[in-house]
């Protein structure tokens, strides 16, 4: 279980996150929602500690995350693993490349320098294109690919750093319907085929309900909802976004029911 403690973030006078205290069940999928400004990313950040806390503690299991540092802060990164909205690819490199570098924790220096990866490593990084539809693309310089299909290659690098928690920062924030989709369904399989855990910062309010199981909402810094999607009512959505409310729920993303789309992964 991942365990917030009284998580605070100053940058100045400011709280970017003030107070936050939340319990994460292995598993879980929740979802991050909040407008722009209200500390979503920066929480995340500070889950993976490229932020670090003015005060309060995060716990997992039996690691004090707070106060790693060196390699077993190098072995936390590898255990939470980060999709950006930006991709954050390497650009001349191939599709399978990029996914290998998801393995450098499990690798030596010299074989990640000298890109001597191992049949085994190969196979896990190609394996993981295919779940995603990407196998085909392997070959394939990152850059020349859609935004979508980018996303897919990061979440593909992420599994396999074979990750305990999985950090998704607004993943699908510059992605059509299609792709918003694609990616979505990504990070649900990861989480009901693999167990990983799931922390997603989104914008639109009906995939957060489509998608999450529980929802954290966020205002000010602050945890101003945590509750079920069903629970996350009209008036609690004014009250995370005020006057924007109307403009977050996003009817275009073609979603199947909740129900329907838990079969798959049964």
């Amino acid at each position: 279980m991942l365990v917030i403690e009284g998580l605070t973030r100053r940058f100045g006078t400011k709280a970017a996150v003030d107070d936050v205290s939340l319990e994460i069940p292995a598993g879980s999928f929740v979802g991050v929602i909040g407008r722009s400004g209200a500390g979503k990313s920066t929480l995340l950040r500070l889950i993976n500690r490229l932020n670090d806390p003015t005060a309060g503690r995060i716990r997992f299991g039996d690691r004090d995350v707070t106060a790693l540092n060196g390699a077993a802060l190098r072995a936390w990164r590898a255990d939470c693993a980060m999709i950006f909205q930006q991709f954050n690819l390497v650009g001349r490199l191939d599709v399978l490349t990029n996914v290998l570098l998801g393995r450098l924790n499990k690798v030596s220096t010299g074989t990640s320098v000298l890109r001597l990866w191992s049949a085994d490593d190969r196979a896990i990084a190609l394996s993981a294109l295919d779940s995603f539809d990407m196998g085909s693309f392997a070959h394939q310089r990152a850059e020349s690919l859609s935004g979508g299909q980018q996303q897919r290659v990061a979440i593909a690098r992420a599994l396999v750093q074979e990750p305990k928690i999985l950090l998704a920062d607004e993943p699908i924030a510059s992605l059509d319907p299609r792709n918003t989709k694609l990616v979505m369904d990504a990070l649900q399989r990861i989480n009901k085929e693999f167990g990983i855990t799931v922390l997603c910062n989104l914008h639109s309010l009906d995939l957060a309900r489509a998608y999450c199981d529980r929802l954290v909402g966020m205002a000010a810094g602050k945890v101003v909802f945590d509750g079920r999607g069903f629970d996350l009512t009209d008036d609690v959505a004014r009250r995370l976004y005020g006057l924007e409310a109307g403009d977050v729920v996003d009817e275009t993303v073609p979603v199947a029911p909740k129900a329907e789309r838990e079969k798959a992964f049964a």
